[in-house]
């Protein structure tokens, strides 16, 4: 199997409340919620760099779909990176995030690996890690 990522999917407990976070909160572009008309059809797509997705659904569709029972959501099962080229894009994405009313989980701070780097979660709880990573820079 080739190393392909396309769409990542979050699942959400409130899709429009999702959906309003990343496309009014944080700006992304999306066509809205699409697929209404079909009963676990309503998802959410945005477009992210380098070709890949963002999909936003509702848990219970998800469940459904893939056949996995609800179950309670845990932050610690995933965490999304959000790599920035400097330490001040780092703050001005953390406080996108807290304005656009994501909760701050750690507060941007020099890491012990010579980066930079805060945790917010999404209304959901979904863990996002804002970095800057000084040996990645271009």
């Amino acid at each position: 199997m080739k190393p392909r990522v396309t769409v990542l999917t979050l699942g959400v407990e409130d899709l429009q409340r999702a959906v309003a976070f990343y496309r009014d909160g944080l700006g992304w572009p999306t066509e809205g919620i699409i697929g209404e008309e079909f009963e676990h059809g309503a998802v959410a797509f945005f477009d992210l760099e380098g070709g890949l997705r963002l999909a936003l659904w509702p848990r219970a569709s998800l469940s459904h779909d893939s056949g996995v029972p609800l179950a309670a959501p845990s932050a610690t099962e995933l965490s999304i990176g959000h790599n920035v080229s400097s330490k001040a894009e780092v703050d001005a994405a953390m406080e996108d995030a807290r304005r656009a009313g994501a909760s701050i989980i750690v507060a941007a701070h020099d890491t012990f690996w010579g980066g930079y780097a805060g945790y917010f979660a999404d209304p959901d709880g979904h863990l996002w890690e804002v970095v800057w990573n000084p040996a990645w820079e271009e």
